[in-house]
């Protein structure tokens, strides 16, 4: 049996897996597992930045919260609004917040970059804090009626946790293939360029800013998407829910954690997590604290990540082998 068919019999059992996951966790879970989701996608497109462009940014969640907003807005205030139209709603509003931020960010890279997407994240943490009468304030939006899914003659009721957990992983499945996709296509191979010798990239022709300011747009409007899918799970978007440091800060330890050096690094990050906060909640409130210890170990003594340390042990193991 060859790699190739390997990994298409992988990628066959963990569909089916998925599928079946809900009838067998139970409601609780199943939500579980519809945040685990958001929370993976979400530290993917911290990963298109930062593991194959190279750039570290501390505002990500400012696309995440536009897009949540555009799509709470969209509901509340625009009767009988499709899903697919809040789908597209939240992706258009985080497109735009990209464009019109790229251009500087591109312009700039390591801690001024980090630094300046904290700036934008956190200017549109006040402004979404001090336009009440549209956003909510610290209040939020929430109340709003989340629209079935149209097929026909047929709509599906996705406030039923298991028909919203199988949306979710349509939806955000689709992102992830997007984003696995583009990493193989020849931009990827520039992008990957741009993180590993960005001024050779420039000798060979292609533009770095560009490549940066495009990688940025595509990487904010997928966050935007998950944005979308969380206003719609949760029923309310507050500044505090989808606009903190925190919120960009979680995703972005998931991909340290999993490894950003791999493309499904950070999906492992985000189970790590997950499975941390489950655990460590049955015994002390302080579930921030142990992750930002395991965050701190995994800097220090493993800078790949879990991915890095199953690398090193496969290798060492196949030197045995041998």
């Amino acid at each position: 049996m060859n790699g190739k068919t390997r990994l298409l019999i992988t990628w066959i059992i963990g569909i089916i897996i998925a599928i079946a996951l809900p009838h067998f966790v139970g409601i609780v879970y199943t939500n579980v597992l519809v945040t685990f989701m958001m929370d993976a996608t979400f530290a993917l497109t911290i990963n298109m930045l930062l593991g194959f462009t190279g750039l570290l940014t501390f505002g990500h969640a400012m696309f995440f919260g536009v897009g949540g907003y555009a799509a709470a807005l969209a509901l509340t205030h625009i009767p009988g609004f499709p899903l697919i139209g809040v789908i597209f709603f939240s992706a258009m509003a985080a497109l735009l917040l990209g464009v019109l931020v790229a251009p500087l960010l591109a312009r700039v890279t390591g801690t001024a970059f980090a630094m300046l997407t904290l700036a934008f994240g956190q200017l549109l943490y006040v402004i979404c804090l001090k336009f009440r009468e549209i956003t909510g304030g610290e209040d939020g939006i929430a109340g709003y009626d989340t629209p079935p899914i149209h097929l026909g003659f047929v709509n599906i009721d996705i406030t039923d946790p298991t028909n919203f957990y199988y949306f979710a992983l349509v939806v955000l499945g689709l992102l992830t293939f997007f984003m696995w996709w583009l990493t193989k296509t020849p931009f990827g191979t520039v992008m990957i360029g741009v993180r590993d010798n960005a001024l050779r990239v420039d000798y060979l022709g292609y533009r770095v800013k560009h490549t940066k300011a495009v990688v940025l747009i595509i990487s904010g409007t997928v966050a935007g998407i998950v944005g979308g899918v969380y206003a719609l799970f949760h029923n309310l978007v507050s500044t505090d829910g989808v606009l903190t440091i925190f919120v960009s800060f979680y995703p972005l330890m998931a991909a340290y954690i999993g490894g950003v050096a791999s493309f499904f690094g950070p999906i492992l990050g985000a189970a790590v997590l997950h499975i941390l906060d489950e655990l460590t909640s049955r015994y002390t409130e302080r579930v921030d604290l142990v992750n930002g210890i395991v965050f701190i170990l995994v800097v220090m003594y493993a800078p790949f990540g879990a991915v890095g340390i199953w690398w090193s042990i496969k290798a060492r193991l196949f030197k045995k082998a041998n």
